[in-house]
């Protein structure tokens, strides 16, 4: 668990109204429309955008490759500035199209013998979850789940007794898609660190929204997107894999950039973590990738972080005191995803009535967290994530169109009893 209490005992400057609405005029969508939809895909700081743009337009007018060649000192340096975002070195980082390639080019890396055991949380990811039954299918591992307490904390001693012999890894998932839970990374770290069993954790979630050190949680593998809490382009991400645990993994995919030497008979694989990615990427969303975490980096997580966790609180306050709304997150420790359902009315039908009036905001699907839903029988939730770039007044604004989303609703659901 990210130390929260002790990070707002630190001396941090909070973000000014004036510096919000300086974000806020740096990025051309928020004059658009309210965007409460950040664990989806944030909206891009106009810097981002230009970035890309312009990189492409190069490209058009000079050749892909002598833009490359251009900028190569640039797309070096989103290295540091990844490893400067989670603490660690830049040899144990790897830029990804995504967080699925990420986690999966190193969870199908580690090598599985019948009877081995994933241990993991109820809150687990669809596509994680997808490769644990994988597993299971293909080299007869068991899956063990922790739940969450009736309050909705991951019990870690809970952890610690389920772990045996045949563990063979941890696979924690910080943040949940359809919940605002964090789960205690730190903490379950710990315990893996202890009985020196590997531990993989998805923070698709947590990066950019929270202040991560990968040092802290004592993790071997975290895997990341660009396109939620970072603000960067979509099919971004990147992975981190500490530097003693590269050569345990086996390559899934293998060309060029992931060897340092090759003859006809022989290769010698590259002594970092950039040997799991591979020669060909989308060069500008690359530079644009890199740009989006120079921003953060700016701005600093640190100052960030509480403002989400103030804007989030302030809207869970305002859901639960309208009558017909029930708010779903759970646990002492809750982020900026809060999810909630208008009772009576179908997740989607309330997306889109929302979207109507310009609001962005997501229907968390069972499937995306399916034990979690199914533990507490959701088919769905609306998911409304806040970011730093939100405000107050937005908030508002979406709880007084819930109302009248609501109250319109009664009226012809009133009408159509009235005819039948």
């Amino acid at each position: 668990m990210i130390k929260i209490i002790q990070l707002l005992a630190m001396e941090i400057t909070p973000l000014s109204p004036q510096e919000i609405q300086q974000l806020r005029a740096e990025t051309k969508g928020t004059a658009e429309r309210i965007h409460f939809n950040n664990a989806g895909s944030s909206l891009p700081p106009d810097v981002v955008v230009e970035t890309v743009i312009n990189y492409l337009q190069e490209e058009a007018t000079h050749g892909g490759y002598e833009t490359e060649d251009k900028y190569e000192k640039e797309m070096e340096h989103t290295y540091d500035l990844i490893a400067k975002l989670i603490n660690a070195n830049r040899d144990e980082v790897a830029v990804m199209e995504n967080a699925s390639m990420a986690w999966g080019v190193v969870f199908n890396g580690i090598t599985f013998n019948a009877g081995d055991e994933i241990i993991t949380s109820e809150m687990e990811y669809l596509s994680n979850l997808m490769g644990f039954i994988n597993a299971q299918k293909t080299h007869g591992v068991k899956i063990i789940v922790i739940p969450t307490d009736e309050q909705g904390n991951f019990p870690v001693q809970a952890l610690e007794y389920a772990i045996s012999p045949r563990t063979k890894l941890i696979a924690i998932t910080h943040i949940a898609s359809t919940a605002g839970t964090i789960i205690p990374v730190v903490e379950i770290g710990k315990i893996a660190r202890k009985h020196q069993i590997l531990y993989l954790v998805d923070a698709c979630q947590s990066i950019g929204q929270l202040p991560v050190d990968v040092q802290e949680i004592d993790c071997d593998m975290l895997a990341v997107t660009g396109r939620k809490y970072l603000r960067a382009p979509r099919g971004t991400g990147f992975l981190y894999v500490r530097k003693e645990v590269q050569n345990k993994l086996k390559l899934i995919l293998m060309d060029g950039f992931t060897a340092e030497w090759v003859s006809e008979n022989d290769y010698e694989i590259r002594n970092d973590c950039r040997r799991f990615e591979l020669t060909e990427k989308n060069k500008a969303v690359f530079l644009g990738f890199s740009k989006a975490i120079e921003y953060i980096l700016n701005i600093g997580v640190q100052r960030t972080w509480p403002r989400i966790q103030q804007l989030a609180a302030s809207m869970r306050k305002q859901l639960e005191g309208i009558d017909g709304i029930r708010v779903h997150d759970k646990g002492d420790q809750q982020c900026g995803i809060v999810t909630f359902l208008v009772l009576g009315m179908d997740s989607a039908t309330v997306k889109n009535k929302m979207a109507e009036k310009r609001i962005n905001v997501s229907v968390g699907k069972a499937k995306s967290t399916l034990i979690y839903m199914n533990r507490y029988q959701l088919s769905s939730v609306v998911r409304a994530s806040v970011h730093y770039y939100n405000t107050e007044e937005e908030i508002d604004a979406m709880c007084r169109v819930l109302i009248n989303i609501m109250i319109t609703e009664a009226e012809k659901n009133e009408l159509l009893k009235g005819v039948l």
